[in-house]
């Protein structure tokens, strides 16, 4: 049931990628969750919003804080289609994220699995549930096709 649920909700994420790169930015798309319901769908919007930290996992974070009247996301779960960086990984702890679902991993950048593992390290004072590489291929195939066609 839970890969299933993964499966519908990292594909929400993924519309959202793509309505993204339609719009020029990098193509990340994010879905939160709680109880099988989404509370809200984003997407990168650094260059629409000339903002460094408008990256889809903390526009999330602050829609979904306003969404339910607390910065606290206990019970929520966040699908994104890349590996969160180390920003937006320190944030979902700070916001006490339940779980974390993610696409492809990012070897440049990545805060969870590819370089440090910010949401699970014990030294901080909360931790996330991690699942990776949920419809990686597709994730990453439309990364590798924005920047591609960014190059040629």
């Amino acid at each position: 049931m839970k890969q299933a649920e993964d499966l519908r909700f990292m594909a929400v994420a993924l519309k959202q990628a793509k309505v993204a790169a339609k719009a020029g930015e990098v193509p990340i798309g994010a879905v939160m969750v709680r109880d099988g319901e989404v509370l809200a769908a984003d997407r990168n919007r650094r260059e629409e919003l000339n903002d460094a930290a408008a990256h889809a996992e903390i526009l999330l974070i602050r829609q979904v804080g306003a969404i339910l009247g607390g910065w606290r996301l206990s019970g929520c779960t966040l699908y994104v289609t890349l590996e969160p960086c180390p920003m937006c990984a320190g944030a979902l702890v700070l916001a006490r994220l339940h779980r974390l679902v993610f696409g492809a991993p990012d070897p440049k950048t990545g805060a969870v699995v590819s370089l440090y593992d910010i949401v699970r390290d014990c030294r901080l004072n909360h931790s996330l549930k991690v699942s990776g590489g949920v419809m990686w291929e597709d994730c990453a195939a439309l990364l590798r096709d924005f920047f591609r066609q960014r190059r040629d």
